[in-house]
């Protein structure tokens, strides 16, 4: 057995495709490449498509499949190591990022407190907004948000961002008992 390194979010997309509990990506990988044993890598034309296919199936995700995205982060060895309610919370709005840039986009435009602005494109427009804002940037996003809320405040945040893009209720309600 060889070990090969792959980015996070080509892990994540490999660990998308998951059937069952316990399948290894190495079944995975040959499930999606059309790859048995004993074939030869020149014998498998099927797994260029597969991989050149790859790209245009991680941007136009189908609901069934957000939503599975969702449940294996929250199953993540990633998802489980994180120790603070705001890295959590940052894990949660970066993979709702990936799965719908715009659904993302469209569900923070609107989300703001009283007298606080939630989400904005840089650091220093969240520091107008507020004093002790904590500002954190989203990794893999263009977006900033405010970590200086109570964990109820960030539960509710996500929940609203999760209805906005469509995912169902009892999702959300699961995804913010973990944070």
């Amino acid at each position: 057995m060889k070990t090969i390194e792959v980015d996070e979010e080509l892990y994540r997309y490999i660990a998308s495709h998951t059937q069952h509990i316990g399948e290894s990506a190495s079944d995975i990988l040959r499930r999606m490449l059309k790859f048995t044993a004993g074939q030869s890598a020149s014998a498998a034309p099927a797994a260029n498509a597969a991989v050149k296919e790859a790209p245009a199936a991680r941007s136009e995700a189908r609901p069934q499949d957000r939503v599975r995205a969702v449940r294996e982060l929250l199953l993540s060895d990633e998802y489980a190591e994180q120790k603070k309610a705001v890295n959590r919370f940052m894990l949660i709005l970066s993979t709702l990022y990936r799965l719908d840039p715009a659904a993302f986009a469209d569900a923070t435009a609107s989300l703001q407190g009283r007298t606080r602005v939630y989400f904005a494109g840089d650091e220093h427009t969240l520091l107008q907004n507020g004093t002790h804002t904590k500002p954190k940037h989203v990794p893999g996003t263009p977006y900033w948000v405010i970590t200086n809320t109570n964990t109820g405040r960030k539960c509710s945040m996500v929940e609203h961002i999760m209805l906005a893009m469509q995912f169902p209720q009892e999702l959300a309600e699961k995804v913010c008992g973990t944070i």
